[in-house]
């Protein structure tokens, strides 16, 4: 439960929040479980704080600080976070559907478990980040910086990855139907058994990527640089690698059904 005082110290306004943390560093605060619907906190200090199961949804976060903070199961559905720093902050089973996170720093992030769906997170730094099971359907990661993230048994159906930087990410498992990866840099990323039916992925960078048993199916290959990746086992009915750079790739045991293959 959150302390009273913590609470009203927040509530109370900017200025005497701000004063209240800087004469009291160490202390440990704790705003669990609090209601702040629609509440305005751009640009506050909540760093470190203890929020789980608070409700922000709605609530105006720009720019706000809660790196190492711990939003376990908090409510940020439809929540402003621009510019906002969640760096090590731990955000497993949070509500954070139809939420703005563009530009926002998720390093090293806890997102396990999460609900990202239809969020907005163009331009977002998430490198290194844990979404394991994580919920991005529909969302917005276009230009996002997803490098060394772990997205195993994610959900990315529909979401918007063109641009982004996926390099040594492991994406095995993950759900990417229908995905948008046009220009993604995807240079030794994990995309084992992963299922990418009919996903874009024209003049993607899957140099030395790992594709092996994936579902390939109908996807968008056009252009796409394949060298050295490995698709043992893959499934590549229908795709289309017109184009496409196979230069010291891996197709034993692949599933070429129907796929209009580059011209030599």
């Amino acid at each position: 439960m959150a302390n009273p005082e913590h609470l009203a110290l927040l509530q109370s306004g900017a200025v005497t929040w701000i004063e209240w943390r800087k004469q009291n560093p160490q202390l440990e605060i704790d705003l669990s479980t609090a209601n702040l619907q629609g509440e305005n906190f751009r640009g506050a200090n909540l760093q470190g704080v203890n929020l789980t199961k608070v409700d922000f949804s709605h609530a105006l976060l720009v720019r706000t600080n809660l790196s190492g903070a711990n939003l376990s199961s908090a409510n940020l559905r439809q929540a402003k976070l621009i510019g906002a720093n969640l760096s090590e902050a731990n955000l497993s089973i949070a509500n954070l559907h139809n939420a703005t996170l563009t530009q926002a720093n998720l390093s090293q992030v806890n997102l396990i478990g999460a609900d990202l769906s239809e969020a907005n997170l163009i331009g977002a730094a998430i490198t290194d980040a844990n979404l394991i099971g994580t919920d991005f359907r529909n969302a917005n990661l276009k230009d996002a910086d997803l490098a060394a993230a772990k997205l195993i048994r994610s959900n990315l159906c529909f979401a918007n990855l063109v641009g982004a930087n996926l390099i040594t990410t492991d994406l095995s498992e993950a759900n990417l139907y229908e995905a948008e990866l046009m220009q993604t840099y995807l240079y030794q990323g994990n995309l084992c058994k992963a299922n990418l039916t009919s996903s874009h992925l024209g003049s993607s960078y899957l140099f030395r990527a790992n594709l092996s048993e994936a579902n390939l199916t109908n996807a968008d290959l056009t252009c796409a640089n394949l060298t050295g990746a490995n698709l043992r086992g893959a499934n590549l009915t229908g795709a289309n690698l017109r184009g496409a750079n196979l230069t010291g790739a891996n197709l034993r045991g692949t599933n070429l059904t129907g796929a209009i293959m580059p011209v030599l």
